[in-house]
This record gives C-alpha cells, structure tokens and sequence, in this order.
C-alpha cells in the first residue's frame, strides 16, 4: 500500500501561498490538501474556484480539494475546471450522495466521501464501489489545529477491515489534529492518506516534519510502509 501526506493549506501562510506551496512540495508532500468551506456547512470561510486555480498554476503535485460545503454538487464542475485532481465532499452534504460521486468521475477526476466524526460509517457504504477514498474526519471540521478525537481510530479500523472483506481499492484518508507522534497510531490503523496541517507548516522546517511522519509511519508498519 502506497502512504501519501497531503499537507493542509488551510494552515499556510496565505499572504505567500505561491511560496508555501512550492516549500511544502520541496519537503517531500504527496498531495496538496485544499480545505474548501463556505459558512454553512462549517462555521468558516475560505476559499473558492479562483483560489484552487491559482494553487494549480504553481503546484505539480495533485490538488486534493476537500468540500465543507452544502449542495457540493451544485459547484464540483466548477472546482474541477479550475485544476482539482481529487474532489471530496460530506455524506452530510447532498441528499443525491451518489450522483454527486458519479459526476466527479464523469469529470475524470478521483471522487472521495468525508464523513464527521458522529456520522457512521453505513452513510457511505452504499457507494463504496463508485469512490476513490473515504476521508474519515478527526475533528469536527471548519478550524485547523483541533485536538485529534480518538475514536476515531476505532472507525478507521472498521473502515479498513470492510474494505478488506469487500476487496475494495479505496483509500483511507485521515484529516485532523495528526501530529508526528500520533500518525503512526493512525496509520496502523488502516489510513494510508494522512492530512497534516498546522503540524506542518506550523513547524520549522517542513521537510523534517514530513521525513519524521513518514519515519513513524514505517515504524508503526513494521517498516512495510
């Protein structure tokens, strides 16, 4: 199984987001995670279309859009015109969860479901085959720097073994409060696409932290990472 870390912009300094993006890419990232939240689903606000386009002009690696928003279907065409590689959006979200999934592959980019950490896992399984990934929240979503929840490593078990039983190709994405001392616990669990925020760019040096979550990663695996 392929291990990708996918820091979170939503903790970069966005008065040099062309910059923090290009350090975050020099220090080893996998995925570029883009928090999108709109004031409702969430009790935030960040960014559009016209942000994640301009992510996209300095980025070369994928851009992994994250919607926290209501009726994300209404604006999928619209955030993957502007460069998404892997759109996701809340079970919560739609009432039309499997059409929502199904356009975003139309589209030709990967399709991922976010569940909050009350909703159980049966909100997404009637879809499991029409996805890429299942991004199960360990926080409740709408700030960054949130204290990880710990059951939510019970979910991801159960996500995992499912997963295993159905022989399903999904990844298991993990957002909230991972830190270099707890992505091992995260990763032996069964998520393999772990979203770090403020533990990156909150950190000096960004290449160390990720080398760091990476090495405990491998050792949690028993080096099979």
């Amino acid at each position: 199984m392929k291990y990708y870390i996918a820091p979170s912009l939503l903790s970069a300094d966005f008065g040099k987001l062309a910059e923090e993006v290009r350090s975050v890419e020099k220090a080893g990232a996998d995925l570029l995670h883009v928090d999108v939240m709109d004031g409702r689903f969430v009790p935030n606000i960040t960014v559009g279309p016209i942000v994640v386009k301009a992510i996209k002009k300095y980025a070369s690696i994928p851009l992994d859009v994250h919607l926290m928003i209501v009726e994300p279907e209404k604006y999928i065409d619209a955030f993957a015109e502007a460069g998404a590689d892997i759109i996701t959006i809340h079970a919560e979200a739609t009432s039309h969860l499997q059409r929502a999934v199904a356009r975003i592959r139309d589209l030709g980019k990967k399709a991922g479901v976010s569940l909050n950490p009350s909703t159980p896992l049966s909100a997404v399984e009637w879809v499991m085959r029409d996805i890429d990934m299942v991004l199960v929240m360990s926080v409740n979503p709408g700030f960054g720097g949130q204290t990880f929840i710990q059951a939510s490593l019970s979910k991801i078990e159960r996500l995992s073994a499912q997963l295993r039983r159905e022989k399903l190709d999904v990844d298991i994405q993990v957002d909230g409060g991972i830190k270099v001392d707890n992505v091992g616990k995260v990763a032996s669990a069964g998520a393999n696409v772990i979203v770090a925020g403020s533990e990156v760019f909150g950190s000096p040096d960004y290449g160390e932290t990720i080398r760091l979550m990476r090495e405990n990663i491998q050792a949690a695996l028993g080096g099979q990472a």
